[in-house]
């Protein structure tokens, strides 16, 4: 009798988890979609479907709404819980409870290091505190490193070859390391850590995956492996990843914007998402035999830019895991897990539109039989976050077109009802920050994390420094997703996956002027238009097209070595690993935080 009643028990527990998850997802729907409609309704008031031009303008909003008002719910669902939840890590992941964290250490883990045609040495940087850490703790024997190198260049061939020699012997009898390089590519990193699990996946129950510029130190390591070692059915578990501190200007405020708006956002989409999370491809544990069994990615069929190998494997890998029966969650803790963001735009810019190709490959896999409702929204939803793009641009590019047309400069080139517009203005703008001033607020109210970012004062100066940078960056990239898609869709051109330089380095203006002429001659051409047509409210066309028109200076701005080693000596977008050095990131020796050591003075 006590056996059933145990092993009712047992099922009760998992029923009624998935019985909450499943309102929890009920509850988000239906906020989201009342929302959206809510909106729509006052866009229609605000600008009436009474002529071509303002049903084009309805339905281009329409396709803009759904990522502004996830992202809104997201991040007051996030706020909700880092305010009243005791651990909101626990809270919107339970599996966080599951160890004390003294458990010991059974399986064998493989720690996967992806690079491809990038500088060796942040590769040993970041590795050696780990190692050192596994030996600290006493289970180095088990772990085995694999260096798995996609490397086409051959003067970087020749370096990664020295230095994994010279780390090899270092670690020799201590903890083994496997330097293997592909001559062909082949379906890019989803097919390097492929080749891995065919040669050696066996050998492993576990994989840490780690790009170039990851980090993770070995407690966050161990950390992940025992909640896997207590939880049979977790086939991935994602740590939440946040920026290095970086003497890149672009780097420095775009990874404080992200940080102030990742929190929220995270904890938000998390405590819905449940185990169909996302897997964002590194700084994550892998359950090996699930993943070799049924995450093999499909080549896509046909022969244009949308065909062939996925580039943005990851969250196929997810989605195909937890049609596996697997859970797929991420662990919401700040300080566990690193990366380095790109330091110029020109870098950015090229990291984004390979992964805005690599999404839109997935209209071709929306089908695939098996898959999660959740997980099919969550393909749906990464075409859908660059869709946006294209249509707020064609939304300037009509309202341009409309206003060059009007018969007099003072005509109402599209009817809107002054009230409901100036309303629905607000609510986007709100919306649209939402994630940000949900963390912002948390940090104001948080006496340690105030302290942290520097103190009311100084936070308030850099939020608005990040703010001018988002003004001035956002349209920029909009373009770019816009200018990329055309090619894509009507030209069948794509891009190719090239090698990242992660190092802060200048951009010359002519390098800039050349990719980003087509933003400066839009951005010129609605100013001028607004000038003639309607100067009384040039002021507001401005805030709209000054990114467009300073594009260029802007990338050669923000890439500056000087100005970024000036940013980081007095503060300008700070982190808080900055002002308090975090044991796990001192032996990195970081030149943001090198910059302000005393020895640096």
């Amino acid at each position: 009798m006590l056996d059933r009643t145990i092993a009712l028990a047992a099922v009760a527990v998992p029923n009624s988890a998935a019985a909450a998850l499943t309102r929890r997802r009920a509850l988000f729907g239906a906020l989201a979609a009342s929302t959206m409609i809510a909106v729509l309704w006052l866009a229609a008031i605000a600008v009436p479907p009474h002529s071509f031009g303002a049903i084009a303008f309805l339905v281009l909003f329409a396709i803009t709404l759904p990522w502004s008002v996830m992202g809104f719910w997201n991040a007051i669902i996030g706020f909700l819980i880092m305010r009243l939840a005791r651990d909101p890590a626990v809270t919107v992941n339970p599996l966080a409870a599951s160890i004390r964290g003294d458990e010991p250490i059974t399986t064998s883990t493989a720690i996967l290091m992806c690079i491809r045609n990038e500088s060796p040495d942040p590769v040993a940087r970041n590795l050696q505190p780990l190692l050192e850490g596994l030996v600290e703790a006493r289970v180095a024997h088990l772990f085995h490193v694999y260096v798995l190198s996609d490397s086409s260049d051959p003067e970087i061939i020749a370096a990664e070859t020295a230095l994994v020699d010279a780390f090899t012997a270092k670690w020799q009898g201590i903890i083994p390391v496997t330097y293997r390089r592909r001559a062909v590519n082949t379906a890019f990193k989803s097919g390097n850590i492929r080749d891995f699990c065919e040669r050696w996946g066996a050998d492993h129950e576990f994989a840490i995956t780690l790009d170039a510029d990851s980090f993770m130190p070995a407690d966050a390591v161990l950390r992940l492996i025992r909640i896997a070692q207590a939880n049979p059915t977790l086939g991935i578990l994602q740590t939440l990843i946040v920026g290095m501190p970086s003497v890149s200007v672009f780097a420095r405020v775009f990874q404080f914007g992200m940080r102030l708006g990742m929190r929220s956002y995270t904890l938000g989409a998390t405590w819905w998402q449940g185990d169909c999370g996302p897997y964002w491809g590194h700084n994550a544990i892998i359950r090996l035999a699930p993943f070799i069994a049924h995450c093999h990615m499909p080549v896509l069929p046909g022969n244009g830019p949308l065909s062939g190998y996925v580039l943005s494997h990851d969250q196929v890998e997810a989605v195909m895991m937890r049609r596996a029966g697997y859970e797929v969650r991420v662990l919401p803790i700040e300080g566990m897990s690193w990366e380095e963001n790109p330091p110029t735009l020109m870098e950015f810019s090229r990291r984004d539109l390979r992964w805005l190709q690599g999404n839109m490959q997935y209209w071709q896999l929306l089908g695939m039989p098996g898959l999660k409702p959740v997980s099919r929204f969550q393909l749906l939803f990464a075409i859908w976050m660059y869709l946006g793009s294209p249509a707020w641009m064609a939304m300037i590019a009509l309202g341009t077109v409309l206003l060059a047309l009007s018969d007099t400069p003072a005509a109402q080139y599209m009817p809107v009802e002054p009230g409901a517009g100036t309303l629905l203005f607000a609510i986007m703008t709100l919306m649209t920050f939402t994630p940000k001033i949900a963390t912002v607020a948390d940090v104001l109210l948080t006496p340690p994390l105030r302290r942290a970012f520097g103190g009311t004062l100084v936070f308030a100066a850099n939020i608005a420094a990040e703010l001018l940078f988002m003004i001035l960056l956002t349209p920029v990239i909009a373009l770019s997703h816009t200018i990329f898609m055309t090619r894509l869709f009507v030209f069948r051109r794509g891009g190719t996956w090239t090698s990242q330089t992660r190092q802060s380095h200048a951009v010359p203006f002519g390098m800039a002027f050349a990719k980003l002429w087509p933003q400066t001659l839009a951005g010129c051409v609605v100013l001028a238009v607004a000038a003639i047509k309607a100067p009384h409210d040039i002021a507001f066309f401005l805030l709209g097209t000054i990114g467009l028109i300073l594009a260029a200076p802007f990338a050669v701005a923000t890439a500056s070595p000087l100005l970024g080693r000036w940013f980081a000596r007095i503060g300008i977008c700070h982190l808080p690993e900055e002002k308090e050095v975090p044991v796990a990131l001192a032996p990195l020796r970081l030149p943001a935080i090198e910059v302000n050591a005393p020895s640096a003075r």
